[in-house]
């Protein structure tokens, strides 16, 4: 069970030395599929971006964690939110939600908007829409339904570095 009382849960900003937890639990996640999607194919050139970055820790157990990487769209600055993950036993518990609100407001706090793939039920209630993303090129086949933004009425063009 997550954040049991005598193990409360809480945020940091991602540090090196997560690396080797947070691939472990992507892979938990998401197993070996996740290498195949389009979001991989940006995450390949993108630059990483850790102060926008958190982690979810039950005690010394990771439990969840949202990565951001700086992009431009179409020549705009952006930020790209991804991958979003937490364990199985944890995803009723507000943690995931708690990651992208995390995450998204020190972009946004920055004066980047924030592009994702992902599913507009769950990241409609943060802000993120399809209809500010629907210009989006991304490098890879996507079902453009699925491309969302925050932040950004105009983004437009392919997703370079």
């Amino acid at each position: 069970m997550i954040a049991p009382a005598e193990q409360a849960l809480y945020f940091t900003h991602e540090q090196p030395q997560d690396a080797d937890a947070i691939e472990a639990l992507l892979d938990h996640a998401f197993g070996p599929g996740r290498f195949t999607k389009v979001s991989e194919r940006v995450r390949e050139f993108a630059e990483f971006r850790p102060e926008m970055s958190f982690c979810a820790w039950e005690g010394s157990r990771l439990v969840g964690s949202v990565r951001m990487w700086a992009i431009h769209v179409g020549g705009t600055p952006a930020i790209f939110l991804g991958p979003l993950a937490v364990l199985a036993e944890g995803r009723k518990s507000g943690t995931g939600g708690e990651l992208v609100r995390r995450a998204s407001a020190a972009a946004q706090a920055a004066g980047f908007p924030v592009l994702l793939v992902g599913d507009e039920p769950y990241f409609g209630r943060f802000g993120y829409s399809r209809t500010a993303g629907a210009h989006v090129r991304l490098p890879g086949p996507v079902d453009q339904r699925r491309v969302l933004a925050l932040g950004a009425s105009d983004l437009a063009g392919p997703v370079t570095a």
